[in-house]
């Protein structure tokens, strides 16, 4: 699904280019994504048996597993990676986020298309290809879907050790450390310095913020979530409940939420611009894209992207910015 031309929504003055994805009405999985449709259940227990543990029989008598359950829904991911992506170990702590699978590879289907946008139309492989993952979590999913579909390279950046430790653990058991490198974030409040290097150069950037703006709110949305899925909202005293994709505080909420969080990286972005051909984050709250647009018009940006996703009923989408023209990208895949 490349990126097709739209109408300007950026405001002005300055004027800037945003193009929005051409299935903008009807978004869905993408075309590359590996799961399309159902579950095939029989398939990802032969695979991962301890799955089976985990199923059970729908109303219409079929098989399913229960989304409320994180161990579940853990189980279910180990089943997926293995199955469609040869990632033989991934781990995950309790109460770290257990990220979906196929939203995280529609993401990197998204940047694949943006990449392939100025490269002709073919999508670049191989290391050639380095990706920041700002965030990059215990999971590290990104870097490793991104790793297996394209063979890009990537550098996943963390504030927190027991993350990256577990991390490393993933990337070490699947045999990825000339792939994968992780970095320490020490600064809080920071995203690109400190992380990224006078040497480095990235075509992409990507991020999952936390898009709560306290702990009591991250705590309202897991029960909210948790009375969707069906399941039991009821928790000890003081403490929210657990989520099916869990979450640490990191995870979940900053100050500010979603909206501050990015427009920290939209200034950073601007002081590491020469070194990095796409900046791109996931925005969970359509209201924050007014701000954003304009945020990026301040930063003088040459251009936006804006793709939605969905996955079942969830409507999401991803923003993607540059500050170099068609031509400057065009000569940086080149060389």
């Amino acid at each position: 699904m490349a990126a097709a031309s739209g109408r300007t929504r950026m405001p002005s003055p300055p004027q800037r280019p945003t193009r929005q994805h051409p299935a903008a009405a009807t978004a869905a999985l993408h075309p590359r994504n590996r799961h399309q449709g159902r579950y095939d259940l029989d398939r990802l227990v032969a695979v991962h048996p301890p799955l089976r543990a985990h199923l059970v029989r729908t109303p219409g008598g079929g098989q399913s597993i229960d989304f409320s359950d994180p161990v579940a829904v853990r189980e279910l991911n180990r089943a997926l990676l293995a199955s469609d992506y040869g990632i033989a170990h991934w781990t995950l702590p309790d109460g770290y986020l257990c990220p979906p699978v196929p939203g995280r590879a529609d993401y990197l289907h998204g940047l694949a298309d943006l990449l392939a946008a100025d490269n002709q139309g073919a999508i670049p492989r191989g290391p050639a290809v380095r990706v920041l993952d700002i965030g990059v979590g215990a999971n590290c999913i990104y870097p490793l879907l991104g790793h297996a579909e394209y063979g890009w390279r990537f550098v996943g950046s963390d504030i927190e050790p027991a993350a990256l430790q577990c991390a490393g653990a993933n990337v070490r058991a699947n045999g990825l450390e000339q792939a994968i490198e992780l970095r320490r974030q020490h600064a809080r409040g920071s995203l690109f310095a400190g992380v990224v290097q006078p040497q480095d150069r990235f075509h992409l950037t990507l991020c999952n913020p936390p898009f709560h703006a306290s702990a009591k709110e991250a705590a309202q949305g897991s029960q909210r979530k948790l009375r969707n899925l069906g399941g039991d909202t009821a928790a000890p005293r003081g403490r929210p409940p657990p989520l099916n994709f869990g979450g640490q505080a990191s995870e979940l909420w900053c100050t500010g939420g979603e909206a501050s969080f990015l427009r920290r990286m939209i200034r950073e972005s601007a002081a590491v611009q020469a070194q990095v051909l796409w900046f791109s984050s996931l925005v969970a709250k359509r209201e924050h894209l007014a701000d954003i647009h304009r945020q990026l018009a301040r930063a003088g940006v040459a251009e936006v992207r804006e793709v939605p996703m969905a996955q079942g009923s969830k409507q999401s989408r991803f923003v993607a910015w540059t500050f170099h023209a068609a031509a400057q990208r065009m000569g940086w895949q080149a060389g």
